[in-house]
């Protein structure tokens, strides 16, 4: 008499067990996610916070948001607006333009150039801005008359001081040479930053001075020079505000003008806080993505974008709630 396997008892020894069927749905157990409750408090306190802080601002009526509505977009405001940002693009553009020469000065084996470039942005980070401004604006007291010759001869061309710096010139000379003295430190940080078995490789492979540094050198070195100059440049959007003690009809200059005739100092102040705003928002938007073009090749994966991340997060709500509610019609 034979007996099937799969009828033995369990308790005999050597007998091979029986087969087990899979438990339940009800029967397994269902793993719940950690409470986190400070985080959940402090989240809470930070919107109630906001909130009261927003309510503030909004039903507060000596704000005048009808008059901020209604200079917003008036053409000396937008006038300002636009000389606001042809001066940071200048100071910028020129600023870099300049501090790149002075970084390839500073790293430089000529001791005399690295000298230069040492002493230049010395002086330039030691002095106040608005000292500068007011030096440059002054400059005729000091040189009432500038020319081009021979050093201890005669000069070939002269022309007066007073007839050529006149405010804008004045703002944009001092913001340019203010700016080139950081830009400086900022590319010659991101050069540095740049292995040196990178230059050696290339140097071994033939290539050319202006190749290395145009295709290896620069390419690597953005990658730090990005985040730094991305700050100044919001910076700088910021500190075109200080000339208008020049007179220079900029943004602030502007709203100054028109709330020194009708008295309504906070709504053009607000009018220029939410120019700037904007602008900087602008700005810091388009940093992120140049920060993520430049990142190709040193991360596995690029950051995601906003709207990217927005869709990650859309996702994984909809699939924590279609799982909740598969959970809640399953059988009990």
């Amino acid at each position: 008499m034979t007996v099937s396997p799969d009828v033995l008892p369990a308790s005999e020894p050597g007998s091979p067990r029986r087969a087990t069927s899979p438990p339940e749905s009800d029967e397994l157990t269902r793993i719940v996610p950690r409470r986190h409750l400070g985080r959940w408090l402090s989240a809470t306190v930070a919107l109630l916070v906001l909130a009261m802080v927003v309510n503030s601002v909004i039903r507060n009526e000596r704000f005048q948001w009808s008059v901020v509505g209604e200079y917003f977009t008036t053409p000396a405001v937008l006038d300002g607006l636009l000389l606001t940002l042809w001066l940071t693009a200048a100071v910028m553009a020129l600023g870099f333009l300049i501090g790149t020469l002075f970084a390839v000065m500073r790293l430089s084996a000529n001791p005399v150039l690295r000298t230069i470039s040492w002493g230049y942005v010395w002086i330039f980070r030691s002095t106040p801005l608005l000292v500068q401004l007011l030096f440059w604006f002054n400059i005729g007291a000091l040189y009432p008359t500038l020319g081009l010759g021979i050093p201890f001869g005669p000069e070939f061309l002269t022309f007066k001081t007073v007839n050529l710096f006149g405010a804008g010139l004045t703002a944009l000379v001092g913001l340019t040479l203010h700016e080139a003295a950081y830009a400086a430190e900022v590319v010659r940080g991101g050069i540095l930053s740049v292995d040196a078995g990178q230059t050696e490789a290339a140097a071994s492979l033939g290539l050319s001075r202006w190749r290395v540094l145009r295709r290896i050198i620069v390419p690597q070195a953005m990658r730090s020079i990005v985040p730094t100059a991305g700050n100044m440049l919001i910076g700088t959007l910021k500190g075109t505000s200080i000339v208008s003690v020049l007179a220079v009809q900029d943004l602030l200059f502007s709203v100054q003008l028109v709330y020194n005739r009708t008295y309504q100092v906070i709504p053009l102040l607000m009018v220029a806080t939410i120019w700037y705003i904007i602008v900087t928002t602008v700005l810091s938007a388009g940093q992120f993505y140049v920060e993520r073009y430049y990142a190709r090749g040193a991360a596995r994966e690029l950051p995601p974008t906003p709207l990217g991340r927005l869709r990650r997060q859309v996702a994984a709500l909809s699939a924590r709630l279609r799982t909740a509610t598969a959970a809640d019609a399953a059988p009990r």
